[in-house]
């Protein structure tokens, strides 16, 4: 007969209640014998005991396998780890802030989710022979083309991979860096101007090229900024070169622009996924350079989730930030990254902290925010849509719901411009999906109303530009959906539009 457990101690709590749920699984499956559920489970029966302990929370992976052993459904209690483990951060953990003291721009050996900025050259490991790869290109071809998937470090690459040996060589070359955004023609030609005719080879990275498709909303400037780029690099003596930095599920959108595809057909270096011994240098080297070590198991779970797996460089960056905040003295361990929440499951469990920090009006502001910065696929994947600052309402609440993913790094705040720090957030946090896949054409009407209220702010409020008939009855029964928050530019707008429908 197996013997009694002991009766949960502590005050009732997230920790409490999972050990307890633990507990009535084992009990549904008939009470079997730890010692029978351990050759099961293939943990201790120490181990096992322990997770429904309610002492602390267990690891996802033994948490899985009691569950397994138990009979349970694995994905429901996947889930409810990754919920409990983000109310125990939220309660127990500090705010995130930057650490001094070791090595790195921001005083931490990994930089989450974020791509590696030129300051963070010296913990970019891993793309060694890619950049080689890619400099090598550029001195063959005027106009080169970086392709890769999303999440495969191709922002990284150009950041602290290029333009670090761009600067080292001698004399120097001159860098120009934007992005295209809504008007990419007036940036290109403000980067182009700002480089005088004398000042020697300048080559212009034009990062996330693929913005002129999903940000840029007017045909005419998309083929004028594609047309200004190629011809400025291939005209008699230039001096300019041009690198793009494109995602590779827009690579059918490129071919329809002949420029562009000669651009492919000649000079394209492709990003793929890293191989082992890559991936091996990215984990320990930046450890390494700050006094640290990796513990071998770490770096063997590590290894094997992103081997092979083009996209996967923002979840095991993201994963190493957070093991690295939960690291044992000097030491990055297996049970850290864990506690962090594993390898997919780290980004899901900070983005689950900031939304359980805030309160139900800035949960629902947060739906609302993180939605609107997203571009909605066409036939594409979803991809992150950068806005400006003064695009979101001004209030407390969005001020404290912004201020806060930026301090998580799951938003990116920089030069009035607020984004999503990157875009494997959309797949990696199952309530984001959620929100996206709850009602699709609901988001392109509301998506269509921001571009028409911008439009119309853009045209100094020409009233030929508002809403009538149809078009203003859709945009009104969706400003009466409670999921559907208007920023007060929309409003603005609607309400014009509703005026001047009446009149």
């Amino acid at each position: 007969m197996a013997r009694k457990e002991r009766p949960l101690e502590g005050e009732d709590g997230p920790l409490r209640r999972f050990a307890a749920a633990l507990r009535r699984l084992r009990h549904e499956a008939g009470s079997p014998p730890y010692r029978e559920l351990a050759s099961r489970a293939h943990y201790s029966v120490a181990t096992l005991s322990g997770a429904a302990s309610g002492r602390r929370l267990p690891s996802l992976d033994v948490t899985l396998s009691y569950v397994r052993a138990c009979g349970g459904d694995v994905r429901e209690w996947e889930g409810r780890w990754h919920a409990v483990a983000a109310q125990l951060a939220a309660a127990e953990a500090p705010e995130p802030k930057e650490e001094t003291g070791e090595n790195g721009t921001h005083g931490t050996p990994y930089v989450g989710l974020a791509a590696f900025r030129t300051e963070d050259a010296d913990l970019f490991f891993g793309r060694e022979r890619l950049v080689e790869d890619l400099l090598a290109s550029l001195a063959r071809h005027r106009v080169v083309a970086l392709v890769g998937a999303s999440g495969a470090g191709k922002s990284s690459v150009l950041h602290a991979g290029l333009l670090p040996r761009l600067s080292a060589q001698s004399p120097p070359t001159a860098v120009r860096v934007l992005t295209p955004g809504p008007h990419p023609l007036d940036r290109v030609r403000h980067a182009l101007d700002a480089h005088p005719a004398d000042a020697g080879e300048l080559v212009l990275v034009v990062d996330q090229f693929e913005e002129v498709f999903t940000v840029c909303a007017d045909p005419g400037e998309r083929a004028g900024c594609i047309d200004a780029l190629i011809a400025q690099a291939r005209r008699p003596a230039s001096r300019c070169r041009v690198v793009l930095g494109l995602r590779a599920d827009f690579y059918g959108h490129c071919t329809r622009y002949a420029a562009l595809v000669e651009v492919l057909r000649e000079a394209q270096v492709l990003v793929g996924p890293m191989n082992a011994a890559e991936l091996r240098r990215a984990v320990v080297e930046p450890a390494r350079r700050a006094g640290l070590t990796v513990e071998g198991a770490l770096q063997a779970t590590l290894v094997a989730h992103a081997h092979g797996q083009v996209g996967a460089l923002p979840l095991l960056s993201h994963a190493l930030l957070e093991t690295w905040r939960r690291r044992r003295g000097a030491a990055l361990t297996l049970d850290g990254f864990h506690a962090a929440g594993g390898f997919e499951g780290a980004l899901a469990q900070s983005a689950e902290t900031l939304h359980a920090s805030l309160s139900a009006r800035q949960q629902r502001l947060a739906q609302q925010i993180f939605v609107h910065l997203i571009a909605l696929g066409e036939g594409t994947q979803d991809t992150k849509r950068p806005v400006s600052r003064e695009e979101l309402n001004q209030d407390a609440d969005t001020a404290t719901v912004l201020a806060r993913g930026a301090r998580l790094r799951l938003l990116t705040l920089d030069d009035g411009r607020v984004e999503l720090t990157h875009e494997a957030l959309i797949h990696a946090w199952p309530r984001l999906r959620g929100w996206l896949t709850d009602d699709r054409e609901r988001l392109r009407l509301h998506r269509r109303l921001t571009d028409a209220a911008r439009a119309w702010e853009a045209l100094g409020r020409d009233p030929g530009a508002l809403y009538r008939g149809t078009r203003l009855d859709l945009a009104s029964d969706l400003a009466a959906t409670r999921t559907t928050g208007l920023t007060a530019a929309e409003r603005a707008f609607l309400e014009a539009s509703t005026a001047a429908e009446a009149a």
